[in-house]
């Protein structure tokens, strides 16, 4: 299936590398570079945004493109299909001319959006996920879409991007965002059967875009920071100019103080995708703060601790030790100076670099370090030891593209970072080679914490080429490469799915 996309726009999040594709293709039988390791079976999954029909490239962001998910199974060293699938939110359907479903439950989430950001497996589903009170959705291993995920009627008002699983209990824990929910987050825990188990409703100082969180074995951490709802761009009607700064004081004075009632909700709800724009910008009256709670907490035992301006989309991953007596947190985390404050359309303003904020629990002193000053984004780990001490940390070097406006042409790295010592890895990747995120695949058994695969996908300039890319997380140097059938766009966030 295939649809209708802008040519050559004048955007840097619809061209080069982030370029959205046309078609959904299925090929089996992929030719294989190198050797896929045994111990790999299942399949690598990546959500991204690609708008399923043209755009205005004035307007569009690229948070706000057509969620599609591309996938490839391994399994007995073969690359057995690569497969890539729009999410059918309805305007998606629509769009393609496909019949519509039964009209989904408008608790499940806000129907304007397609889920777009990340996917993963959980509970024997497959899960495509986005934030914001959007609606989450649920896909086959095939990657066609079922429907609205709720987790089984067990949680409204949309989910989250960002889960993460406990290595310990194999439970999801989730901070979900929404302006709906007027001045809280919302935290939640999924069980291994797929069911919310703990909803636990925190107050925020007003309706921040928080994208993700951090889980230790202690703590849930969060991230309240001065990117908030712009109340103008979320209304579902155009407002004449000299109207616009009245309504926005009447819509400030209830968004993201109360819950957004049904009706508004609802007119939300049916606002033509088209026409929907990052709700979200830089709020410099707002504060920027960390709360941390303890795991079994609720409202009342959230400690907030003020910090500079700045914003994060990304921890890498946080853990908490005892010092001289004294329990510190320790947050590892990609940091931006400021976000969405003159580069509307994308995540442009300031180059991301590489922190750690370190928290004094007893003392209540925050202290922060730069890590890295390159740029960078999408961190992972291993992640059998998400919230406790990790020593290795990955990351995508991004040159060029985002904070260029387009006027260079994105380049890409790949840097492995050692805690222990400070020192730092670039991979020895081809240069026509762009990568995307990269996911860690640790291997069985009682091994090193960097004995691994990574796994992602990358866009080869010289071959005009789509690769799943595998390397040896300890070398960063290359395991294996499979040819795919056409270019995957860089886009969010993947996970290996096994398939146990």
């Amino acid at each position: 299936m295939s649809a209708p996309i802008t040519e050559a726009p004048a955007n840097p999040y619809l061209d080069d590398f982030l370029a959205p594709v046309s078609a959904e293709v299925t090929a089996t039988d992929l030719p294989v570079t190198g050797h896929i390791p045994d111990f790999l079976d299942g399949r690598y999954l990546r959500n991204g945004p690609n708008p399923v029909a043209e755009v205005d490239p004035a307007t569009y962001h690229w948070f706000t493109g057509d969620g599609m998910v591309h996938g490839v199974a391994l399994q007995d060293g073969k690359a057995g299909w690569y497969r890539n699938r729009w999410v059918r939110s309805a305007a998606v359907r629509a769009q393609l001319g496909e019949p519509a479903t039964d009209a989904p439950d408008p608790r499940t989430g806000m129907q304007s959006l397609g889920a777009n950001t990340n996917v993963l497996a959980h509970a024997g589903k497959t899960l495509a996920l986005v934030e914001g009170g959007v609606a989450n959705y649920e896909l086959t291993d095939d990657l066609d879409t079922v429907g609205t995920c709720d987790f089984d009627g067990t949680l409204y008002g949309g989910y989250a991007a960002h889960p993460h699983r406990d290595p310990r209990t194999g439970e999801l824990h989730a901070v979900s965002y929404s302006f709906a929910r007027g001045n809280t987050v919302q935290y939640s825990v999924i069980d291994i059967h797929g069911h919310a188990r703990r909803t636990v409703d925190i107050e925020v100082s007003g309706s921040p875009m928080m994208h993700d969180f951090s889980l230790t074995d202690r703590y849930v951490v969060l991230y309240d920071l001065p990117v908030t709802l712009d109340p103008m761009q979320a209304m579902p009607v155009k407002v004449p100019s000299w109207l616009r700064q009245p309504a926005r004081l009447v819509a400030q004075s209830v968004i993201g103080r109360v819950k957004v009632p049904g009706p508004i909700a609802a007119m939300i709800n049916r606002k033509e995708r088209q026409d929907y724009q990052m709700p979200y910008s830089w709020n410099p009256r707002y504060p920027a703060r960390i709360g941390v709670m303890p795991r079994d907490g609720g409202n009342k035992d959230v400690r907030w601790f003020d910090i500079e301006p700045c914003y994060v989309y990304h921890p890498v991953n946080a853990y908490s030790e005892m010092r001289s007596g004294h329990e510190v947190l320790v947050l590892d985390v990609v940091r931006y100076d400021r976000m969405f404050d003159r580069d509307r359309r994308g995540p442009g303003d300031v180059a991301p670099t590489l922190d750690r904020w370190t928290i004094d629990l007893t003392t209540g002193a925050v202290t922060s370090e730069r890590r890295d000053d390159r740029s960078q984004e999408f961190p992972r780990i291993n992640e059998t030891l998400l919230g406790s001490r990790h020593r290795f940390g990955y990351t995508v070097g991004v040159a060029g593209g985002f904070v260029d406006s387009g006027r260079t042409k994105m380049s890409t790295s790949l840097y492995k970072h050692d805690y222990a010592d400070g020192s730092s890895m670039v991979a020895p990747l081809d240069p026509d080679l762009l990568i995307g995120e990269m996911s860690f695949i640790p291997r069985p058994g009682d091994s090193a914490e960097d004995d691994g695969v990574l796994i992602g996908y990358g866009y080869h300039r010289g071959r005009d080429e789509g690769q799943l890319v595998l390397l040896d997380a300890q070398t960063c140097e290359s395991v294996a490469t499979v040819h795919l059938p056409q270019r995957v766009p860089m886009g969010f966030h993947g996970n290996w799915a096994p398939r146990d």
